[in-house]
């Protein structure tokens, strides 16, 4: 087992309690009389996830792939019923949650692994034929618009965009000739396009993140929040605790943008570490299947590797504000239960293949 791997992750999960907790204390007292609501929660989430990495770790990973088509009907079953008003709760604008008590589940987020491991099936038992864009590629790129498609109903840009890039370079790693990547890079540009413009909010987003001041107490207000974040960290941060975004500036400081409040309270060094961790995971994954002789196995470790760089990068450059709000978390490190436990669920996967 790489446990170069599980001590990094251990790592960002501690790190991620203490920030969650540092981050969320103000805001959980004043809505819930309980500044440890966020933290108690989170804790559960990282235990459980723990004890699933140490099951996942041991498992016959065949016993996953021949589930695969079972997993991914599951997932694309909840996709739908999460659509349907009554069952499906909406936040932030958003219907993509089943609610369980306080509790909420993202059935999105257990698609991104669904369909990993069945992309890594098929890519395995269809090699030969991925030279053929009509009887290897379009399959499974029907399949990722499928799931795309339902996503955007919900809608997720961010998530969508996640799933969708990470099976691209999943079928790019598997031989696809080079003219479909040409193709589906003009596709997706003009899709992304025509998705911005027919939703007002996203436009907004667009112009809002071009010149955030232009409107500063709306579309440009959670980005300007987050840039006098980590403007005064400077290179030691303004020391754990302290932050002042946290008291009532930087909307929800615990969840996408709580990285924010990591430059702030810990500066550039302690910033530096959480990428650095994140760099070695990546690092580690990508080196686990490189060294792999089973297809599957070599896939299936690249796609869930990808897939947590990936989204890293995004949370981190629109913290930043590099690209605009997509409203993506950082693995490990922002507070939800279903994001921590499917990043913990991939890296068991992950550990499992190592060995």
């Amino acid at each position: 087992m790489n446990k170069k791997i599980l001590i990094s992750t251990l790592s960002l999960n501690i790190i991620g309690l203490i920030m969650i907790y540092s981050s969320s204390s103000i805001w959980a007292e004043y809505k819930f009389n309980d500044q440890f609501r966020y933290l108690k929660y989170q804790t559960l989430f990282m235990i459980v996830g723990i004890i699933l990495i140490k099951i996942i770790s041991k498992i016959d990973l065949n016993f996953i792939k021949k589930r695969s088509n079972t997993l991914i009907f599951i997932c694309l079953t909840l996709l739908v019923l999460v659509l349907i008003p009554g069952i499906g709760k909406v936040r932030n604008g958003s219907r993509s949650w089943f609610g369980i008590g306080s509790l909420g589940i993202q059935p999105s987020e257990f698609m991104k692994i669904a369909l990993i491991i069945f992309t890594a099936k098929y890519l395995e038992k269809n090699k030969k034929e991925m030279k053929s864009i009509k009887n290897g590629v379009m399959p499974i790129l029907l399949m990722t618009i499928l799931v795309f498609g339902l996503i955007m109903l919900e809608p997720d840009l961010g998530t969508g965009v996640i799933i969708t890039v990470t099976i691209i370079a999943m079928m790019f790693v598997s031989g696809v000739k080079m003219n479909f990547f040409v193709f589906m890079g003009v596709l997706g540009l003009l899709g992304i396009t025509g998705l911005i413009i027919i939703a007002p909010y996203r436009t907004n987003r667009i112009l809002s993140f071009i010149d955030p001041w232009k409107d500063p107490l709306g579309t440009g207000f959670q980005i300007i929040q987050s840039l006098y974040a980590i403007g005064p960290g400077a290179l030691f941060g303004l020391g754990l605790g302290n932050s002042r975004q946290k008291h009532f500036y930087l909307p929800e400081p615990q969840t996408d943008f709580i990285f924010s409040i990591i430059c702030e309270e810990l500066g550039f060094i302690g910033a530096s570490i959480i990428v650095l961790l994140f760099a070695f995971i990546t690092f580690e994954g990508f080196r686990v299947a490189r060294k792999q002789n089973d297809l599957f196995k070599k896939y299936l470790a690249f796609g869930i590797t990808f897939s947590l760089a990936f989204q890293s990068s995004l949370n981190l450059m629109v913290v930043v504000g590099l690209i605009p709000v997509t409203g993506v978390t950082l693995p490990f490190l922002s507070y939800g239960g279903s994001s921590l436990l499917i990043s913990m669920i991939s890296i068991g996967i992950l550990l499992n293949i190592s060995k």
